[in-house]
């Protein structure tokens, strides 16, 4: 049986700032054998990780993340909001991220974060990338605007997507064909055990945000899932591991 993945959601943010290297480090260490992230695009079309499309929240900064160079992002403080430890902690750009994880095995999720803002021609910038860092085979690309998903498998028929939805969606594997997608990104409390089973059926896949919980871990491991994103990558790699033993 292929192991579930187990996704570190914005890295370790449970015990680091979110988006930060610090924190896909961290997510590694802690056993997580995927990393998920968010992507935006630059005042001067470059791929910053970040969440929030404003900055105040995850870094010193204020206004918003399109507005600003990479230049002006990477002087901002993304670190010492969530500990005087992590003071410094930089916005990574994509690339970094790519880089760390190149010569690994870890599977690599990044969501667009292209609903509030559209950012034109992120889909092209981010395939390239993906594809300069030879990554191909172990990205999925994820989005709430199910429109950027069509452009993506249209640009890269080989590169995974996965449908980000909170819930009530209607036989999530038949929408999934529409739109080409390969996996179900779902709000975890929207992802039963039939519905895994018959999605499985339909060649797609479920991996559901952001479970922090370890008996709805359980559950959904035990509902067939193939990955589960997580704040805690070292609670389910706890669980996995007993799983294994």
């Amino acid at each position: 049986m292929t192991p579930i993945i187990n996704f570190a959601h914005r890295g370790a943010s449970g015990v680091c700032p979110e988006n930060t290297m610090a924190a896909f480090r961290r997510g590694l260490e802690l056993g997580a054998t995927g990393i998920e992230t968010d992507v935006q695009l630059t005042a001067d079309g470059k791929l910053v990780l970040i969440h929030d499309e404003e900055l105040s929240r995850t870094t010193d900064g204020a206004g918003f993340v399109k507005d600003k160079t990479l230049a002006e992002l990477k002087a901002l403080d993304a670190g010492s909001w969530f500990g005087a430890e992590f003071r410094g902690e930089r916005l990574p750009a994509l690339e970094e991220l790519l880089e760390l994880l190149q010569d690994t095995d870890t599977v690599l999720n990044i969501e667009l974060k292209n609903t509030t803002f559209l950012y034109p021609g992120m889909e092209e910038k981010v395939i390239a990338a993906v594809r300069e860092f030879g990554m191909s085979p172990r990205v999925v690309l994820s989005s709430f605007n199910h429109y950027s998903l069509v452009t993506c498998k249209a640009l890269a028929p080989d590169i995974r997507t996965g449908i980000l939805y909170g819930d009530g969606l209607y036989r999530p594997w038949d929408y999934a064909a529409t739109v080409g997608a390969e996996a179900l990104h779902a709000y975890h409390y929207a992802v039963l055990p039939e519905f895994v089973a018959e999605a499985a059926e339909h060649g797609v896949c479920y991996h559901p945000f952001t479970v922090n919980d370890p008996q709805r871990m359980k559950e959904l491991m035990n509902a067939g899932v193939a990955g589960i994103i997580t704040d805690y990558p070292d609670v389910l790699a706890a669980l996995l591991a007993e799983v294994e033993a």
